[in-house]
């Protein structure tokens, strides 16, 4: 993997909006971690998702599901392309978001705002 790849979420297993959408009407729903930083989360989140900024995610590892698939989102799919790569290496079940919010948003799903 070039390190364009790996700096911009190349590589990584990942699902489309409407992908994740359905993936999160199923039961047990895929865990939905949100690794930008607060005020991008406050501005408008897949509703349900738990914010873990990129930079926090290792030391926080262990406070994530182990039993569920990881659906990892940012702004555009490259912080989330990285955290899905921290998140397999570490053996969890996890995909990117690809196009991160921008993506969900184009698609007319719904964003909820506010910090939880």
């Amino acid at each position: 993997m070039s390190f364009f790849d790996k700096l911009f979420g190349g590589g990584a297993p990942a699902v489309d909006a409407i992908e994740a959408q359905t993936k999160l009407q199923t039961k047990p729903a895929p865990f939905v971690l949100d690794v930008r930083q607060p005020e991008e989360f406050n501005a408008g989140h897949i509703a349900g998702a738990t914010l873990i900024p990129l930079g926090e995610l290792k030391p926080r590892l262990k406070k994530l599901p182990q039993d569920r698939e990881i659906i990892c989102v940012c702004a555009s799919g490259s912080r989330s392309g990285s955290a899905t790569r921290q998140l397999i290496d570490a053996g969890y079940n996890a995909v990117n978001l690809r196009g991160g919010m921008s993506s969900w948003q184009r698609a007319g799903l719904p964003v909820k705002r506010g910090k939880s």
